[in-house]
């Protein structure tokens, strides 16, 4: 299931699918021109002086980092945010020179590299500084660490207190020579639910007394607050950038954001579709079970198929005996327990249907489709896991070409 770039199967859409059934089990789709829209959205919704970062961790929330990051960065994006500095440098030796700050804890050892490379991280914690500290005087660190500050302003995460501030800065005055202060941010907690804005209120005023502060020192750092749910929702929190994860995909953060959305009218594509193919079809007679420990006992005569996919590659075992997945353009039932590497769906109804036909995991048209959002409703989670919990092996298709 190795990852592929640029696959050539044709223009219509019935050598697309011919291509894909014959020669892939599972595979990806990643729609560019969805990418391009939703990149459009929120560079049209932010103010000319706001720079805008896309958010690619977690293997791009499973579109695949190192062909997101290309598509995105085509597309003009002033930073890309990842979680490690593993993750930064793939980028980097793909030859992707884009601003990069790992928004996640960095391994003391990897701060040579990352000072080579140029990629910014971010520093959150007095261990960070003593480490820094220590890999310096110790001669394993030369050159200057470019670093973002972020601190705590409610959320109870990452992040310096407002209570240590003196001793912060008297780090940072220490260690001047080994870190350049280059940005200055913080993570809001509640900013998905424009119903409750007083907690995201409060973390914007306690951002402010360090931004005050951070200049009263002579410190000029690039200031950023607001994921995809406080760029939409809260203007005054934009600050010099935005860090837009979720919403790039074309998904929404959580339902209130969406309604939100719909009620001023901006509109996000989702980028990603997730198919596999009929391996097996079979009849089953009223009675039988199936799944391990017989999960399900069929109410009717049924025609059945097997997908040969499962929860190794990222279909949730709590979707057992819940699921739905499109054969067809028709949503057929998940039957009995998802197994490791595979599932038993319920096709009595759709006529027709051959083994290598094509199955819907994830996508669809917008009059007939399972959605990531649907998905994790179904699996009682969120679409940030359905996503992202994709196994990374999977190959990854982006189109047109």
């Amino acid at each position: 299931m190795g990852i592929v770039v640029g696959t050539n199967y044709g223009t219509s859409l019935t050598q697309k699918i011919y291509f894909m059934t014959a020669k892939y089990r599972t595979w990806v789709e990643i729609n560019k021109e969805a990418i391009a829209k939703n990149y459009a959205t929120f560079r049209g919704y932010i103010n000319k002086h706001v720079k805008l970062m896309s958010v690619v961790k977690s293997n791009a929330y499973g579109h695949d980092i190192i062909q997101f990051a290309q598509e995105i960065t085509k597309l003009g994006v002033d930073w890309l945010g990842v979680d490690s500095a593993v993750e930064a440098l793939v980028l980097r030796n793909k030859g992707l020179q884009t601003p990069i700050l790992v928004l996640g804890y960095t391994l003391p050892y990897k701060y040579q590299e990352i000072v080579q490379q140029k990629i910014h991280i971010t520093i959150s914690s007095f261990s960070a500084l003593d480490s820094i500290k220590e890999e310096h005087f110790s001669g394993n660190l030369s050159g200057k660490i470019l670093a973002h500050i972020k601190v705590d302003t409610g959320m109870g995460r990452q992040g310096f207190l407002f209570a240590d501030r003196e001793k912060l800065f008297h780090y940072l005055e220490e260690l001047k020579d080994v870190i350049s202060v280059e940005g200055l941010y913080t993570h809001f907690a509640a900013a998905k639910n424009p119903d409750g804005p007083d907690e995201t209120y409060g973390q914007i005023q306690e951002f402010k007394k360090w931004i005050e502060l951070f200049h009263s020192k002579g410190y000029k750092p690039l200031v950023h607050a607001s994921a995809t749910s406080g760029a939409l929702l809260f203007p005054e929190a934009r600050f010099d950038m935005i860090r837009v994860g979720i919403g790039m995909y074309g998904l929404w953060p959580s339902p209130e954001v969406k309604v939100f959305a719909e009620k001023n009218n901006i509109t996000l594509y989702p980028a990603l579709s997730w198919k596999t193919i009929i391996s097996e079809i079979k009849y089953l007679p009223q009675g039988s079970r199936v799944g391990y420990d017989f999960t399900e006992e069929l109410k009717r005569d049924s025609v059945v198929a097997i997908c040969p996919i499962g929860y190794w590659h990222g279909y949730m075992r709590s979707l057992s005996s819940k699921g739905f997945v499109l054969v067809r353009g028709t949503r057929a039932k998940v039957l009995g327990r998802v197994s490791m590497g595979m599932i038993v769906i319920d096709i009595t109804d759709i006529p027709k249907v051959t083994t290598g036909d094509e199955v819907i995991l994830i996508g669809g048209t917008e009059k007939n489709k399972v959605s990531a959002d649907f998905v994790a409703d179904l699996a009682g989670t969120i679409n940030y896991e359905i996503v992202t919990c994709i196994n990374p092996r999977i190959c990854r298709i982006y189109y047109p070409e």
